[in-house]
Parts: C-alpha cells; sequence; structure tokens
C-alpha cells in the first residue's frame, strides 16, 4: 500500500523504490536533492525516518501504525518533496 503510491508520485527526485511490508527506501537523485535535508524537513514536520548512505530515505515505521497515519506521513512527504521541486525550479 504504501510502496503503490509512492510509486504513483510522479517526481524527477526520486531514482528508485525499494521495498518489504513497511520498510521503504526511497533513492534520491543527488543531482537534485538531499536525502540528509528531506528527512530534517520531515522531522519539522512531525515524521521521523533516516537517512542511509547519503541518497536514501528510509522509513520504518512501528508495526502498530494506522492506514491513517500511513496516510499522513506520505502527504507529508509528499508535500516536501513537491517544496524542492518547486524552489529547484525557482533556481
Amino acid at each position: 500500500h504504501m510502496l503503490d503510491q509512492l510509486n504513483a508520485f510522479d517526481t524527477k527526485l526520486i531514482r528508485e523504490l525499494r521495498g518489504a511490508g513497511l520498510w521503504i527506501g526511497v533513492d534520491i537523485d543527488p543531482n537534485l536533492a538531499s536525502a540528509r535535508v528531506i528527512c530534517e524537513e520531515l522531522k519539522l514536520r512531525g515524521l521521523l525516518c533516516k537517512e542511509t548512505h547519503e541518497t536514501v530515505v528510509r522509513f520504518a515505521p512501528p508495526l502498530t501504525i494506522t492506514k491513517e497515519e500511513i496516510d499522513w506521513a506520505l502527504e507529508q512527504f509528499k508535500a516536501v518533496i513537491t517544496e524542492m521541486e518547486q524552489s529547484q525550479a525557482a533556481e
């Protein structure tokens, strides 16, 4: 479900999606954005994730997460990515 929703998100910032169950890795194109900056922006919105290998945003939610919480997390992620794309286009 979470991986499917991310796959449907059309953005040039994402190079690849990997996942098993709720463990999701979003590989970010380092020429377009920083995984670290994305994680920091998500933290400001109340969503914890981890930058891995400098280009991957890793999601590892608790097993008790609800569908509503996943939907909220995806909204936050999409908002941050969209803001980064818009600021990049303005440059």
